[in-house]
């Protein structure tokens, strides 16, 4: 098996220096991630439920699925994110599951992962973000496809006040430092108060 580089190795001292009270980006390299495509009102929508222990969620929803993850990507599309060294065995048990009623296949290299938790985790994404990020529109349990900037990114809202970035590898540094200048922002406006 060739080594696989993390994409952020290179700010990972940056990253972990950088904190606004509780508030803290995380990197969570090499997620197992298993794009799913199928009619949603066809007949492996209920086998998945069954194997996944979860409905798939509806528009703009994810849900936990048992160790998983299921993200609402489209009308026909979802993404299943699971831990590292789960892509072989989750694309075999889902493949099987959709057989010919769908398409299953592993994104786990198209996108790396940053975690941001905390208090002001919000108000971090509000730097660089156009996202209502406000606990009344948007909450545990809603994702979104949307821009940091000028980069793609997915955004899973786990908690109250955690947010896993789903980000392509080639645009995770930006991401990253656009994230941590926020970070530095918000650090350098309590501090004048």
């Amino acid at each position: 098996m060739a080594s696989r580089a993390e994409p952020l190795a290179a700010l990972d001292a940056t990253i972990a220096a950088t904190r606004v009270g509780d508030t803290r980006l995380t990197t969570v390299p090499f997620l197992a991630q298993v794009g799913l495509r199928l009619d949603p009102d066809g007949p492996a929508v209920a086998r998945l439920a069954a194997v996944l222990g979860s409905e798939l969620p509806g528009p703009n929803r994810a849900v936990a699925a048992g160790a998983h993850r299921v993200l609402w990507l489209g009308p026909d599309e979802w993404l299943v994110v699971a831990a590292d060294g789960e892509e072989d065995a989750l694309v075999a048990s889902l493949a099987a599951t959709v057989g010919e009623d769908g398409a299953v296949i592993d994104l786990s290299a198209n996108r790396t992962g940053l975690e941001l938790s905390g208090a002001f985790a919000r108000d971090v994404l509000a730097t660089c973000c156009t996202i209502d990020f406000h606990p009344r529109v948007f909450g545990p349990g809603q994702c979104v496809q949307t821009l940091i900037q000028k980069a793609g990114v997915l955004i899973d809202q786990r908690t109250d006040d955690t947010y896993l970035l789903l980000v392509r590898p080639s645009f995770a540094a930006y991401v990253a430092e656009w994230l941590l200048d926020g970070m530095l922002g918000l650090q350098a406006d309590r501090a004048t108060r």
